[in-house]
């Protein structure tokens, strides 16, 4: 029997994992063994900010771990992709009910290879909640890339993430993010408009709130 498109995306995306073979096992494994510290039940809580007073419309959900934002989104009347490369939060975004609206579509894919993970934009709105800031340095170029491919001109960019992440996290690729890097990757195609302290999820915390607006006319492909 021919593979389903949801199938075939799944195995071909999981090929190249943003933060490479030590990430992609950490990961697995903190999904395996029960609900990582950086996972909540609970929607993040700058996400009511982020969408107060706006039009639902097409949303990309970058790291969306066990889909919870993805799933108040969607139950706020939200066109949402999910996009993570541990397939075991993915299975449990899939399983997650959602009322009010179409349900998400969830995708086992590298968020530096959307395209690749079958991920087609415009989207209006990209969330990153806790995700660039783990990726590797050699692969942010073509998150930033991906990113700017995918997004409608105009459209709304939130970022979430810490500049100093801890010692453990470092020992797989993580490098933190700050305003001067983000003016650096996302600069030819991204206006950076607002930073403001963010709540953080688990033990984490001094986490800042990105707003990047992406270019009214896009570039010549």
């Amino acid at each position: 029997m021919a593979e389903t498109p949801e199938k075939r995306i799944d195995v071909e995306a999981t090929a190249g994992k943003a933060g490479g073979g030590l990430a992609h096992f950490f990961y697995r494994s903190a999904y395996r063994h029960g609900r990582p510290r950086w996972d909540s039940a609970e929607p993040h809580p700058a996400l009511r900010q982020v969408i107060a007073g706006r039009r639902p419309g097409r949303v990309l959900d970058l790291g969306c771990g066990t889909g919870t934002d993805a799933a108040f989104l969607a139950a706020q009347g939200w066109d949402v992709v999910g996009v993570d490369f541990v397939p075991e939060a993915i299975a449990e975004a899939r399983e997650k009910t959602v009322g009010g609206g179409p349900p998400p579509r969830f995708v086992v894919g590298d968020v530096t290879r959307l395209r690749h993970a079958g991920i087609v934009g415009p989207f209006d709105l990209i969330l990153d909640t806790g995700c660039f800031h783990g990726i590797a340095a050699g692969r942010r170029g073509a998150y930033a890339a991906e990113v700017a491919a995918v997004c409608a001109p105009g459209a709304d960019f939130y970022l979430t993430g810490i500049s100093d992440p801890p010692v453990t996290w470092r020992l797989l690729g993580a490098r933190g993010v700050g305003p001067d890097e983000l003016r650096r990757r996302f600069g030819t195609d991204f206006d950076l408009v607002d930073e403001r302290a963010a709540p953080g999820r688990g033990r984490a915390s001094h986490f800042a709130l990105y707003h990047l607006v992406r270019a009214a006319t896009a570039p010549d492909a």
